[in-house]
């Protein structure tokens, strides 16, 4: 099967699951927009890449920086994994739970608990798809850990579980989990 035929039925099993699923371009969303500007803010002009680099889920609708239409086939569907997760979780928690969770325990900054559970969940995803996607080599690629990482320790999630050692450890324990099978 081509990488694109891989995409188009990960798309068409997504939308089995979550029929009203849809994808939406930041650059036309109002609310992207607002987002934006609110992240610039509360995170000090840390989070500068909302728009341009990162995937957001809101409801059933998945938000897209410019060049998703151009993004690498798997690279997609490994991006599709992880957001399929949050997907779930809001069906698991309610958009209102998942919003409390996501925003506010127990602080919006700097110790985001709530926020780091619901991530570390759906990065668990990701290296699932990576290892299963691009291989063990892939899945141990100093740059994707770091990535990862910094995802939590930075001001890109506002912060949200800044202690680097429990995150690495998370991260490795979720490695050798993945290359195990498990």
């Amino acid at each position: 099967m081509s990488d694109r035929a891989v995409l188009e039925a990960f798309l068409a099993e997504m939308r089995r699951e979550f029929p009203r699923f849809c994808v939406i371009k930041k650059s036309e969303s109002p609310l992207s927009k607002a987002i934006d500007v609110a992240l610039k803010i509360i995170t000090f002009g840390g989070q500068r890449a909302y728009l341009t680099r990162y995937y957001t889920v809101i409801g059933d609708r998945l938000y897209v920086p410019p060049g998703w239409d151009d993004v690498d086939p798997i690279d997609a569907v490994i991006t599709l994994r992880h957001e399929r997760i949050h997907l779930r979780q809001r069906r698991r928690y309610t958009m209102a739970g998942m919003t409390v969770l996501y925003l506010l325990l127990p602080f919006p900054v700097g110790l985001a608990y709530g926020r780091a559970r619901i991530e570390w969940e759906a990065y668990t995803e990701t290296l699932r798809a990576t290892y299963e996607l691009r291989g063990e080599k892939a899945l141990r690629s100093p740059a994707l850990r770091e990535r990862i990482v910094s995802q939590f320790t930075g001001p890109a999630y506002g912060w949200m579980w800044p202690f680097r050692g429990v995150v690495e450890r998370w991260y490795d324990e979720a490695v050798s989990a993945v290359s195990r099978g498990r």
